[in-house]
């Protein structure tokens, strides 16, 4: 049996078992939500791409879908998504404006033309890279992903008036460059842009899934520490040193 129960460790144990179950649930629920992404993007990244529809899509029925679309970059309203890397290598992602020309009067559209090293940033460093004119994007639809969960703590709130994005708000983005964009973006998949950058079909298909491994992690950690609280809370054997 236990001995009698002490406030402090007690105050102290029952949140941390808490948030420790709550973590492991939590990455069970990722390990799900992964799976369903890695089918998802392995199955219609192998499409052949269609013209992509006006207006808003169905992150159901397209997500991941290959498009094409044909229009011109306004290159004088690129945005910029921070703290991405290649290759281990840190930099940010060039998102770039696209009025399309394909489909009279559709809203302009969000590409994500790739990475660049944060010495690239600026457009005299890779002007090259600078497309002008009519031009056709073949890659894949992504849609902006709600922050859920440690997001909230550790994802940095977006500074439009800087131009530092930390993740993709289409109706922020969309109010800076002063017309409505759609609820997704598209991936260009384009890997030879004169230049070099930006380096073009940022996309994994051989995305891990260490979900489960992350959860066993958090349930071990909150077995060991209600362990480590009953074995404190266990009385002393009589004759032991502490009793004496």
């Amino acid at each position: 049996m236990l001995s009698r129960l002490k406030l402090v460790p007690t105050l102290i144990t029952i949140p941390s078992l808490i948030i420790l179950v709550w973590l492991g649930v939590w990455q069970l629920q990722r390990m799900d939500w992964k799976a369903d992404l890695i089918t998802k993007l392995q199955e219609r990244s192998t499409m052949a791409a269609e013209t992509l529809p006006p207006g808003d899509l169905s992150i159901d029925d397209m997500e991941f879908r290959q498009v094409k679309v044909t229009g011109r970059f306004l290159n004088e309203a690129e945005m910029f998504l921070l703290n991405r890397s290649l290759n281990g290598n840190p930099g940010l992602h060039v998102l770039t404006p696209f009025q399309r020309d394909d489909v009279p009067g559709s809203p302009v559209i969000l590409v994500n033309r790739g990475w660049v090293p944060f010495d690239r940033k600026e457009q005299d460093t890779r002007e090259e890279g600078l497309i002008d004119g009519q031009t056709t994007v073949n890659g894949i639809v992504r849609f902006q992903r709600p922050i859920t969960g440690l997001q909230h703590v550790f994802l940095p709130e977006n500074e439009p008036d800087r131009n530092m994005w930390y993740s993709i708000n289409s109706d922020q983005m969309g109010n800076q460059i002063g017309m409505p964009v759609p609820n997704y973006y598209v991936v260009d998949g384009n890997d030879a842009v004169p230049g070099l950058y930006p380096v073009g079909r940022q996309w994994r298909l051989d995305i891990p899934n260490n979900h489960l491994k992350y959860a066993l992690t958090w349930f071990f950690l909150a077995i060991a520490l209600g362990v480590i609280f009953v074995l404190y809370h266990r009385p002393a054997k009589q004759g032991s040193p502490s009793d004496v």
